[in-house]
């Protein structure tokens, strides 16, 4: 079991309500209102925004050369990460200076901001540790949604979004976050320490269902 398999079974019933949240398994079906996807799409560019410059503060923490270069690969991930947000938002005649004059809803600020608190006042160990639910939890529901596979989704209105997570390119970012959050553990962790660690790794996951919650209720 590694370090994120151990943080997921501390916190497995803060996981499930993000995981296998009612927006995911709308989605999964293809029965999510779009209200409740726009508004979910344009606050998750918003909250890219704030990703990135996390994965800044990344670099900033780093003392090694492997750890910046790790943290430069996530900066531009998220970044390619924003083209399918600009993507499908132009389909509804959003232009990306309007996704960018959007104001943040208060379940963006919450759990981008609680994230960026922990990498300031934390380590590179603690900053990874909430960012990981983000980063490795949507190459989880990607691959859940798309079993058969992302050629499978066919006319499946929710296909492009499946697509980018279900994706080859996406699930190795989040096989590299898995690796460098061992590495990181390895150096950075004791068992005494764990406890705090699945804290906040259960809080990231609580308001990542939160994040769900909020585009659902836009599409009620």
């Amino acid at each position: 079991m590694d370090t994120f398999d151990r943080l997921k079974a501390a916190a497995s019933a803060d996981w499930s309500s993000y995981v296998d949240h009612a927006f995911v398994r709308q989605l999964g079906e293809g029965t999510l209102p779009e209200a409740a996807f726009r508004t979910y799409l344009v606050q998750d560019y918003l909250f890219l925004i704030q990703f990135a410059r996390a994965w800044a503060l990344a670099a900033y923490k780093s003392r090694s050369i492997a750890d910046i270069r790790a943290a430069q690969a996530g900066l531009a991930a998220i970044l390619d990460e924003t083209d399918l947000h600009v993507r499908l938002c132009g389909r509804w005649g959003i232009s990306p200076e309007e996704l960018q004059a959007t104001p943040e809803h208060q379940a963006t600020v919450a759990y981008t901001r609680f994230v960026l608190d922990c990498g300031m006042a934390g380590d590179l160990l603690d900053l990874h540790v909430t960012l990981a639910p983000c980063v490795i939890g949507y190459a989880e529901i990607g691959a859940k949604l798309a079993p058969a596979g992302v050629a499978a989704l066919g006319a499946h209105p929710y296909a492009e979004w499946i697509g980018e997570y279900a994706g080859e390119g996406y699930q190795g970012v989040a096989a590299n976050a898995r690796c460098l959050l061992d590495d990181l553990a390895s150096r950075n962790m004791t068992e005494r320490r764990f406890d705090e660690l699945a804290a906040l790794f259960g809080k990231a996951a609580r308001l990542e269902a939160d994040f769900w919650q909020m585009g659902l209720d836009a599409g009620a």
